[in-house]
C-alpha cells in the first residue's frame, strides 16, 4: 500500500521541485520508503516524473522499492494496493520465462503489463491504483481496480498531465488553479461528497472503478475493463433458491482467505455485527486464530463491547479492546478535518478508528465494509422498491391533483426530513432521477437552490451525469438488485470508500475490504433481489456462516459506530461551528461567491431550533473548513 504520484510533461520540463513536492505530500501514506525517477524520451520529447511512498507490506526488504524499472522492456511502475492472487500470477509467468528479482506484487504487475498488455487488468484480484510508463509505445498507462476501493485522480492542463492518489497532491503542484468545480459543489450539498469521475475542484476528475486511462503523444483515452452489470448475469446461482447460500459459501470464504496475503500481521476491526462478524467466523473456520479490534466507549450509552465480546469469546480470538472516552474523539476532531483529502460529512468516524488501531500496533486490518451493499443490509432496500412503485403509480395522477396533494402534505404533516423528502416526491417535476437518489439526499432540490447562489444549468447537468450513468445500468435489473448496485456504486464509492482510504491511509493503516471482493459482489447481484430481503437481515450473508453466528448478533438492531454529534453540536462544539458558518465567514471566505451566506446561517439556525437534523450544518461547517485550509 503506497501513494503514488506522476507527471508527464509534453515538449516541456517538468517545474523545478513539483515531483519531489507531490512524492513528499504523500508521506503520511507512505512512512516506510520514498522514490522518484525523471525519465526523457527523447523519440517522442517528453519528460514523465514518477513518485512513491511505500507502506510495506509485501516484500519488506529493499527489492520492494519503488518507482520499479523493468530492464526487459524499459518500462516503470508506480502502485498503490494489494494483488491477492500475485503468487498464482507469479507462477504462471513463470512457466512462460519471466524472471524476477523480488518477492513483491509490484514486479507481478508490471511483468503481467508486459506479458499480457492492458489486459493483465482483467487478471488481478485486488484492490490498486498504479501507472506504467511504456518505454516502447511511448506511452502512460495507468488503471483503478474493479470496486474503486483505491482512488486514482488526475488532471491535464496545458502541457502536463499530473495525477495521484489524493486531490490535495495534485493541488499542491501549482498546476491546477485552486477553483471550485460548481458541478462538484452541487454534488456535495446533494449527497455529501462529490461523485466520481468529479472532484471538488475544477479540472481534478477520479478514474473510474474498473477504468483504465491511457496517454499517448498529448491525447487521454479512457476504457471500461469491468463493471458490476458489465456483461450477462451469471446462472450458476440462479436455480434453484433452495442451498444457494452453500453454493455461495466457497465464494465468500475464498473472497476473506485472499486477503490474509501480507508480510506483517493482518487485524480484524471487530464492532460485533454481522458483517465483521462474519470475516471472524470464516478466518474461525480456516483454522486462523484472528486478532481482532474493538473501539470501546466508556461510556455506557455508546458502548457495544458485550457484542464484540461475544464474538471475540466464541471464536477464540486474541481480542484487543481500545478504550476511549467521548472527550478522545472530540479532541481529535481539528485533525481528522486537516487529514480529509476531500471534504465529506462521514468521515470522522473511519479516522478515529484507524487512529486507534495504528496506534495499537496494526499496520494491515480486515473491514466489514460493502456487506450492507451487497448483501443488503440498509433499509434501502425494502424502502426505495417501494417509493419506485409510488413513483410509478404518481405518474398516472393528473398534474393538478398531485400538485393539491403534495401541498396538502406539506401543511399538514411535521416538518421533518423525511416528510420534507416525500413531500418533495410527491412534487415531482423531473428533477428527481430516481427514488434511491432521494434517500441518499443531504439537501433537497429547493434547499440546495436556497443555498447556491447563481449556477448555471450546464453545472447541475454535468453533476448528475454520474447517477444518470449509474441509473441507466441499474434499470435492467430487479427492484432489490437495483439499488444493491446503485448503493456500490453511489453511496459506497464516493462515501465510505473514499473515507476509509484517506482516512486510514493518513495513520499509515492498511484497510481491505473482502466482502466487496469484486468476484463475489458480481455472484451475489447475478441472485434474484427476493432472496436477499426475505426474513433474516442480510440472509445470504448469514445461511452463507452455517450457523455460525448467534442470533443476538444476527438479530441485534443495526447500528453503526455512533458519535453523539446532535449533542455536541449544541454543547462542546458550538463555539466552534457557529462563527464559521456565520455571514460575514461564509462570505468573505472560498466559497463567498458560490453560496448563500444568509441561508448557510439559517441552516445552523435550523439545527438550532430542532427544525433541521445535525448532519446539514455539519457537512457546511466541514465544507467550509476544508476550502479555508486548502483554497
Amino acid at each position: 500500500m503506497c501513494g503514488i504520484f506522476g507527471i508527464v510533461a509534453r515538449n516541456a520540463q517538468i517545474p523545478a521541485g513539483v515531483l519531489e513536492r507531490g512524492t513528499e505530500s504523500l508521506a503520511h501514506r507512505g512512512p516506510d520508503d520514498s522514490g522518484t525517477i525523471v525519465l526523457r524520451d527523447s523519440t517522442s520529447d517528453v519528460e514523465i516524473g514518477l513518485g512513491n511512498r511505500r507502506l510495506a507490506i509485501l516484500d519488506l526488504s529493499p527489492l520492494g522499492h519503488q518507482p520499479m524499472h523493468d530492464a526487459e522492456t524499459g518500462n516503470w511502475i508506480v502502485y498503490n494496493g494489494e494483488i491477492y492472487n500475485f503468487r498464482d500470477l507469479r507462477e504462471q509467468l513463470l512457466k512462460t520465462g519471466t524472471t524476477f528479482l523480488s518477492h513483491s506484487d509490484t514486479e507481478v504487475v508490471l511483468k503481467a503489463y508486459a506479458q499480457w498488455g492492458e489486459e493483465c487488468v482483467k487478471k488481478f484480484n485486488g484492490m490498486f491504483a498504479f501507472a506504467i510508463w511504456d518505454a516502447g509505445r511511448h506511452s502512460l498507462f495507468i488503471a483503478r481496480d474493479p470496486m474503486g476501493i483505491k482512488p486514482l485522480y488526475y488532471a491535464q492542463t496545458g502541457q502536463y498531465l499530473i495525477f495521484g492518489s489524493e486531490v490535495r497532491t495534485l493541488l499542491g503542484t501549482g498546476l491546477i488553479k485552486r477553483r471550485i468545480d460548481p458541478a462538484g459543489l452541487i454534488n456535495y450539498l446533494t449527497f455529501g461528497s462529490a461523485y466520481d469521475p468529479l472532484t471538488l475542484i475544477e479540472g481534478v476528475l477520479a478514474l473510474p472503478p474498473g477504468h483504465t486511462l491511457t496517454w499517448e503523444a498529448g491525447i487521454l483515452k479512457q476504457s471500461s475493463y469491468w463493471d458490476l452489470v458489465d456483461e450477462p448475469a451469471l446462472n450458476k446461482f440462479s436455480e434453484p433458491e433452495q442451498g444457494v447460500a452453500l453454493r455461495l459459501q466457497p465464494i465468500l470464504e475464498e473472497a476473506v482467505r485472499s486477503q490474509l496475503v501480507s508480510d506483517v500481521p493482518v487485524g480484524v476491526f471487530l464492532s460485533g455485527g454481522i458483517d465483521s462478524s462474519a470475516l471472524v467466523s470464516i478466518l474461525s473456520r480456516s483454522g486462523v486464530t484472528a486478532s481482532t479490534f474493538s473501539i470501546v466507549f466508556r461510556e455506557a450509552d455508546f458502548s457495544e463491547a458485550q457484542h464484540s465480546r461475544a464474538i471475540a469469546a466464541r471464536f477464540h480470538t486474541d481480542h484487543h479492546e481500545i478504550n476511549v472516552s467521548q472527550a478522545d474523539v472530540l479532541a481529535a476532531i481539528p485533525d481528522s478535518l486537516a487529514a480529509m483529502d476531500l471534504p465529506t460529512m462521514d468521515g470522522i468516524n473511519t479516522y478515529f478508528v484507524s487512529q486507534e488501531t495504528r496506534r495499537a500496533g496494526v499496520k494491515v486490518a480486515l473491514s466489514g465494509l460493502g456487506g450492507d451493499e451487497v448483501f443488503g443490509g440498509y433499509s434501502s432496500f425494502r424502502t426505495v422498491p417501494r417509493l419506485e412503485r409510488f413513483a410509478q403509480f404518481w405518474k398516472q395522477v393528473p398534474r393538478p391533483v398531485r400538485g393539491s396533494f403534495a401541498t396538502a402534505f406539506a401543511t399538514l404533516s411535521s416538518a421533518s426530513d423525511q416528510n420534507r423528502k416525500l413531500a418533495s416526491l410527491a412534487n415531482d417535476n423531473g428533477r428527481l432521477l430516481h427514488p434511491y437518489f432521494l434517500s441518499r439526499m443531504l439537501f433537497l432540490p429547493r434547499q440546495r437552490d436556497l443555498l447556491l447562489r447563481d449556477i448555471e444549468t450546464s453545472a447541475a447537468e454535468k453533476a448528475a451525469e454520474s447517477q444518470r450513468d449509474c441509473l441507466q445500468r441499474a434499470l435492467p435489473l430487479d427492484p432489490v438488485n437495483r439499488v444493491s448496485y446503485l448503493e456500490s456504486r453511489c453511496y459506497m464509492l464516493n462515501t465510505l470508500l473514499r473515507d476509509a482510504d484517506s482516512m486510514s491511509m493518513s495513520q499509515g493503516l492498511e484497510v481491505r475490504v473482502p466482502l466487496i471482493d469484486h468476484r463475489l459482489a458480481k455472484a451475489v447481484l447475478s441472485l434474484p433481489g427476493r432472496w436477499k430481503v426475505n426474513g433474516t437481515p442480510k440472509r445470504l450473508l448469514v445461511e452463507a456462516l452455517a450457523a455460525a453466528l448467534p442470533d443476538e448478533i444476527v438479530h441485534r438492531p443495526k447500528r453503526g459506530f455512533t458519535l453523539p454529534f446532535e449533542h455536541w453540536m449544541r454543547q462542546e462544539l458550538r463555539a466552534e461551528i457557529e462563527p464559521v458558518l456565520g455571514k460575514k465567514r461564509i462570505g468573505e471566505g472560498p466559497l463567498g461567491g458560490l453560496l448563500n451566506p444568509n441561508h448557510v446561517e439559517q441552516v445552523w439556525k435550523d439545527f438550532l431550533s430542532g427544525a433541521t437534523s445535525w448532519s446539514r450544518p455539519w457537512s457546511l461547517y466541514v465544507l467550509q473548513r476544508w476550502c479555508e485550509l486548502h483554497l
